[in-house]
């Protein structure tokens, strides 16, 4: 097959796909996307770029902004593959990720070529992530309903062009509305298991500040692309003071990006890692917590094979990759107890679940796993069975194929 990739930061989540597709052979793959590639390319992939041809228009009422900015992406990724057919390229099957505006004109190109789009998330005004944290997100009207609203216009229309759609997990299918869920597959991107494993005697790591961590440490990790309160940042520095208070030697160690966020309001009054270490300034010990920054995968699986207990966070919303690579090293969690992550932990069982809201809940919940390694090992081993179980690229990446295959060949939706 001809198959086009369309994703703003290609390859994104189709890189697995790609990966087999190239491995299988016989396949014309063209990928398009607006950044330079955020990883290296598999063998035989060909990536184009778009570029902007405008701005935002000055002055354009605020709920129609980030509209505007998705049809300006939209039009352009639209003149782009007007391009590619004008020199003879004519696609079987166009795979788009639709979150960023891509997806919107790509059927006024090709409109007889099927369109499998990859929906990450329907907004909500009740029930997920909007309105689930009253002290940061204030309390929701019909302006910040509205605005809603107009936020699910381009994905509205995209379910609309699209022939077939898939969802990585159940509770992000469940977000979409109940007219539109019928038309949208369940399948995850997939984890690769084999370079997401244990070690059972794990090499020491240096980070960035110069700290050494050797396996064994009482080492507590924490991952947010962007330290932000939709991955539950204020939660858990919050809790810091009672596990340190309950564990000294605790070593807790951050990574991502202090600055900006990726969801989410921006922090009114500086960063929000800022705003957070201020409300326990002098109640915790800062020589003891690291904040890495970004690090390269590669070191960042040597982190989970080192940590003694993971903690994730997050409002119901997308569930992030780190999860389940955390899961898939065998790290033991302590996770929030959300809809995303119910889907995936089972408390007790493959991990703890706490009150996303009570930090002294989180601190016991990671103080128990650090005083109990026996405990902590077993639920870390269940985790990852329930990866290789569920979310392997061996488990995940045929239903995926099998999806596109069905889709090109007309045999669902259209």
């Amino acid at each position: 097959m001809r198959i086009l990739f369309v994703h703003q930061n290609f390859p994104g989540q189709y890189q697995h796909l790609l990966e087999a597709l190239s491995r299988i052979g016989g396949h014309t793959l063209v990928g398009l996307g607006i950044e330079e590639p955020s990883q290296a390319m598999a063998e035989g992939v060909t990536s184009l770029r778009y570029q902007l041809s405008r701005g935002n228009t000055a002055g354009i009422h605020p709920w129609a902004l980030e509209f505007e900015s998705k049809v300006i992406r939209g039009e352009a990724c639209a003149a782009a593959a007007f391009e590619l057919k004008q020199q003879g390229f004519t696609p079987d099957l166009l795979c788009a990720h639709p979150g960023w505006g891509e997806a919107l004109f790509l059927k006024q190109i090709w409109p007889d070529c099927p369109l499998l789009c990859y929906q990450e998330f329907f907004y909500q005004n009740h029930g997920f992530d909007l309105g689930f944290d009253p002290e940061l997100q204030g309390l929701s009207d019909w302006r910040s309903n509205a605005r809603t609203q107009v936020k699910n216009a381009y994905l509205l229309l995209t379910l609309q062009a699209a022939d077939w759609n898939v969802t990585p997990t159940h509770f992000q299918h469940s977000s979409f509305p109940p007219e539109w869920r019928q038309r949208i597959s369940t399948i995850h991107d997939g984890i690769d298991t084999q370079r997401a494993s244990p070690d059972s005697d794990p090499p020491s790591l240096t980070l960035p500040d110069g700290t050494e961590l050797k396996a064994g440490d009482p080492i507590v990790t924490f991952v947010n692309r962007r330290l932000e309160p939709y991955r539950g940042c204020h939660s858990f520095l919050r809790s810091l003071p009672a596990l340190q208070r309950q564990v000294p030697e605790a070593r807790v160690v951050i990574v991502g990006e202090t600055r900006g966020v990726s969801y989410g309001a921006a922090c009114k009054s500086g960063e929000w890692k800022d705003v957070f270490l201020a409300e326990i300034e002098g109640r915790y010990d800062p020589s003891s917590v690291h904040f890495t920054g970004p690090l390269p995968y590669a070191t960042f699986l040597q982190l989970l094979r080192l940590s003694a207990c993971h903690v994730y966070l997050t409002y119901p919303f997308v569930l992030s990759w780190s999860l389940l690579e955390a899961m898939s090293c065998g790290c033991p969690v302590v996770g929030s107890a959300t809809a995303p992550v119910e889907e995936v932990i089972v408390d007790g069982h493959n991990g703890v679940l706490v009150d996303f809201f009570s930090p002294s809940d989180i601190a016991a919940a990671v103080a128990d796993l650090l005083r109990h390694r026996q405990r902590a090992h077993g639920l870390g081993e269940r985790a990852r069975e329930t990866v290789l179980g569920r979310y392997s690229l061996e488990r995940c990446v045929p239903r995926q194929l099998a999806l596109m295959d069905l889709v090109a060949a007309r045999a669902i939706g259209g």
